[in-house]
């Protein structure tokens, strides 16, 4: 594996590693009004676009982490729908 590659898929698994604390915070407390629905839903849109890119081009790193990161933050937006649209606010 050449060494960019593997700097694609470490730089990957970070991001993805990352959200993971985030779900499983909202999924123990049941509480998800702190986390921005716009943010969830930009970023899942971005994340598709760039798992795309990686489609195209047949870049491993780009399509296994932006993969995992699409399953993830979907993760994350059903729970915001669950247990984070009260009061009418979002922020």
């Amino acid at each position: 594996m050449i060494a960019a590659e593997a700097l694609g898929l470490l730089a990957g698994f970070l991001v993805a590693l990352g959200l993971v604390p985030q779900i499983v915070r909202v999924w123990r407390l049941k509480d998800a009004k702190e986390i921005s629905l716009a943010f969830n839903l930009l970023s899942l849109t971005g994340t598709v676009l760039w798992l795309l890119y990686g489609l195209i081009l047949g870049l491993l790193s780009v399509i296994v982490w932006n993969g995992t990161n699409v399953v993830l933050l979907c993760l994350l937006l059903t729970v915001k729908l669950r247990y984070g649209m009260g009061e009418g606010r979002d922020r």
